[in-house]
């Protein structure tokens, strides 16, 4: 069973940045896309990035140019870089295969208040 283990978030004020990480317990090239979603109480999750094996990525419309994802493949880890972070990107944050077929993780708490 691959497991996925989130970290890196946080308190953080509205302009202010972070990077999550997500350590993959599998070689992240072997699924077609991995993504980033956030789930915020009382709504669906939401898929935010994604990115392709092949490298291509993909933004939801509320966090083009100012997220970006990433990954290291010899770490097999995948990376999300949140820049000028807004009160509204307050949530739960997730990695899983775009499908969402993989085990979810616990996600990591990424809060943006001043």
């Amino acid at each position: 069973q691959v497991q996925l283990v989130e970290s890196g978030g946080g308190l953080v004020q509205p302009g202010g940045s972070l990077r999550l990480s997500c350590s993959v317990s599998r070689s992240i090239l072997s699924f077609n896309a991995m993504g980033w979603y956030r789930q915020v109480p009382g709504k669906e999750r939401e898929l935010v990035a994604s990115i392709t094996a092949g490298g291509t990525t993909s933004y939801v419309d509320s966090v083009k140019g100012r997220f970006t994802i990433s990954r290291d493949s010899a770490k097999n880890t995948l990376y999300l870089q949140m820049n000028t972070l807004k009160p509204e990107d307050t949530a739960v944050y997730y990695c899983n295969t775009v499908a969402g077929g993989l085990t979810w993780g616990k996600g990591t708490q990424v809060a943006v208040s001043s």
